[in-house]
């Protein structure tokens, strides 16, 4: 599973390689009520077939109409405004007046779509300078806290995870669990040093270790964009990951198993590891929301569904 604007990437290597001309929508600025994030982007294929989204579609269209009409047959990259006043807001569907200012940028060998690609399917996050002059892109690391900048000379945009998800346990949950993280915009890396656990388990763009999880959790360094969730029902294991895990900074701590496990967890996290109580209260456990989950992948939505009311500041 990929997030939006990782098949917008792809799709649009897709399309170049197939022989059609590209163009790629960056979301450079919003003003007001626009209707997605800064960063967000389309693709544009010459017979204006479009891939991923920066409005409800009112934009889409317009950029349709547009190709169509040969007016974005572009030769450098070039930004382009919509709903600057009340009419246009109206028109293409911005709400409360918003403003939205795309950058468009015709793909070609310049623009390093393979190589940013190669570096995104490696689960690394990617700082990507485009020369507004040239069209010209150069890529290098992202660095923590990057966000979209953009000036007379260049654009500079971020890809790859914004999130990290450390999962204790290789199984069946864990599995669905790292699937639909990764969909959601998260790196994502699963810890278990039990043998006949991990076996062949593998998936794309996910970091298997079998350290022990503590030291995993302690090289880790959650910060406030980070997740750690346990799930191998091993008190050995999910215990000494927990230790770590809640006196450090991730914005959301879980752990498997009933209210009676939970209460017994918590006892012996307290008696035998010196946690104290607000600590023990950043526990999410048992871990997800109470939606009846039975199936892996039921519980796997439950988790990321509480861990997004979370991050969001929402009551679970």
């Amino acid at each position: 599973m990929d997030n939006i604007d990782l098949v917008v990437l792809r799709t649009a290597r897709e399309w170049r390689e197939a022989g059609w001309a590209v163009v790629l929508g960056t979301i450079t600025r919003t003003w007001g009520s626009a209707p997605r994030p800064v960063g967000s982007l389309v693709a544009l294929r010459a017979d204006g077939v479009l891939a991923g989204s920066v409005s409800g579609g009112c934009i889409e269209d317009d950029l349709v109409e547009q190709l169509r009409a040969g007016s974005l047959n572009l030769q450098r990259p070039t930004p382009l405004r919509y709903g600057v006043g009340a009419e246009e807001a109206r028109r293409f569907g911005l709400p409360c007046g918003g403003t939205l200012e795309l950058m468009l940028e015709p793909l070609g060998p310049q623009s390093q779509l393979d190589e940013l690609l190669a570096r995104l399917a490696r689960g690394e996050r990617v700082r990507r300078e485009l020369d507004l002059a040239s069209g010209a892109v150069q890529l290098a690391p992202a660095q923590a806290g990057d966000t979209l900048s953009l000036d007379e000379q260049r654009l500079v945009s971020h890809h790859g995870p914004q999130w990290r998800l450390l999962i204790i346990g290789a199984g069946p949950i864990s599995d669905y669990l790292a699937r639909m993280a990764q969909a959601l915009d998260y790196g994502v890396m699963i810890c278990d040093p039990r043998p006949e656990h991990v076996g062949d388990f593998a998936l794309d763009g996910v970091q298997l270790t079998r350290d022990m999880p503590d030291d995993v959790v302690m090289d880790f360094k959650a910060d406030g964009a980070s997740a750690i969730v346990a799930l191998t029902h091993d008190p050995k294991l999910d215990d000494l990951a927990l230790m770590e895990a809640l006196r450090g900074q991730a914005f959301y701590v879980g752990a498997i198993g009933s209210r009676v496990n939970q209460a017994k967890r918590r006892a012996r996290l307290s008696e035998h590891f010196g946690l104290t109580e607000a600590e023990l209260d950043r526990m999410h456990g048992p871990v997800g929301l109470d939606i009846g989950a039975r199936t892996p992948p039921e519980i796997a939505l439950s988790i990321l569904a509480e861990m997004t009311a979370v991050r969001y500041g929402k009551q679970a």
